[in-house]
């Protein structure tokens, strides 16, 4: 089943988008595992980012021009646990913003087709875009790595 192409009207378009994003990212930011993925990096570039791919992904106007999902995190070792909890931040990031939960849910379907493109089971499946471009694993707390 694909995405709703209304989504983006029935989640109040890029005012319920902007909304969303920057309760999520006041979370991530916050977050003491995932806010380590985001150091040195304004908040602001990645709430107008998110809003403009999705934007495009759920009907609404196609503004966004950088890498795709792939390519903009292939150097980045994001795991299933990880992608789970950034679901769950963005759940309630919806709800927070008073959204119905049906179509938080639709939200959330469309938000998980990106999974197969980000999600890595380890380093070796990372590549980097130029020389001295960093590999980010960062291990979850209380974890050995």
């Amino acid at each position: 089943m694909g995405i709703d192409p209304t989504l983006f009207n029935r989640i109040g378009g890029l005012e319920g988008l902007r909304k969303v994003h920057k309760t999520f990212y006041d979370k991530m930011f916050a977050h003491p595992w995932l806010k380590q993925f985001f150091v040195d990096h304004p908040q602001e570039i990645f709430e107008n980012q998110q809003t403009n791919f999705m934007a495009g992904l759920m009907g609404g106007p196609k503004i966004y021009a950088g890498k795709t999902p792939k390519m903009a995190h292939q150097n980045i070792l994001i795991t299933d646990d990880m992608f789970e909890m950034r679901s769950k931040i963005l759940s309630q990031s919806i709800k927070d913003a008073g959204i119905a939960d049906e179509i938080r849910e639709e939200w959330l379907d469309a938000d998980r087709t990106l999974k197969r493109a980000i999600v890595k089971s380890s380093t070796s499946e990372c590549r980097t875009m130029f020389e001295g471009q960093r590999i980010f694993d960062i291990p979850k707390p209380g974890t050995i790595a």
